[in-house]
């Protein structure tokens, strides 16, 4: 993947978060949506509702609706979570590619008080479903596919994310950053590990014993 620099850029790095979270959604089954997440107080399928609802607030904020707190509301996902979650993803995706993106100023009731920048809006939501997709593919077992490229481009979205006491509150999208040897990572997946404890997750996480 070679990234140019420009304002594009930041549209399709969010499209390969987004793609990949659909690919990992699509790998559970029936009996998975019980099951627990790195998002602690979510099961998967809490989860997949959140990212759904999240998808239709960015696509509405991108169509200047993004100030009407139903636009936000969590979708009922029916009976087939994994179908509803890729309508979602492909209303945010087809929302980011249309004409004059970036001019637009998002409203984003959860994230400031005033119209963000459209392209920054854009960096809020793939830096989350860069979280997001590992989030799923770590509940289900399963490995997540992000290249390196993307991941690199992911980490100083991640580092500018406000840590501290507001990552403590209701409702906060990512919790307090944990410890981290940012020179001496032992596993394969630095730039992924050092993403996730500057957000809030470990990259070791496992499911809680009888869960």
């Amino acid at each position: 993947m070679e990234l140019t620099g420009t304002p594009a850029d930041i549209v399709l790095l969010d499209r390969i978060a987004v793609l990949e979270s659909v690919r990992v959604v699509d790998e559970a089954r029936p009996g998975d949506w019980l099951r627990p997440t790195p998002c602690d107080r979510w099961t998967l399928r809490e989860l997949v509702e959140h990212m759904a609802a999240q998808h239709h607030g960015f696509a509405a904020a991108s169509r200047g609706e993004g100030a009407d707190a139903a636009a936000w509301r969590r979708p009922d996902l029916g009976d087939d979570p994994a179908g509803a979650y890729r309508t979602a993803a492909k209303a945010v995706l087809d929302a980011f590619a249309s004409p004059g993106l970036p001019e637009r100023p998002f409203a984003l009731p959860e994230i400031s008080a005033r119209p963000v920048p459209a392209l920054r809006a854009v960096g809020f939501h793939f830096i989350d479903y860069v979280a997001h997709a590992w989030d799923v593919a770590t509940a289900l077992g399963l490995p997540v596919r992000l290249p390196e490229p993307v991941l690199r481009e992911a980490l100083p979205i991640a580092l500018a994310v406000p840590d501290g006491d507001v990552r403590r509150a209701p409702g906060a999208a990512f919790r307090p950053g944990l410890p981290v040897d940012r020179e001496t990572r032992p596993d394969g997946h630095g730039t992924l590990s050092l993403i996730l404890a500057v957000l809030g997750r470990s990259s070791d996480w496992t499911p809680p014993r009888g869960a």
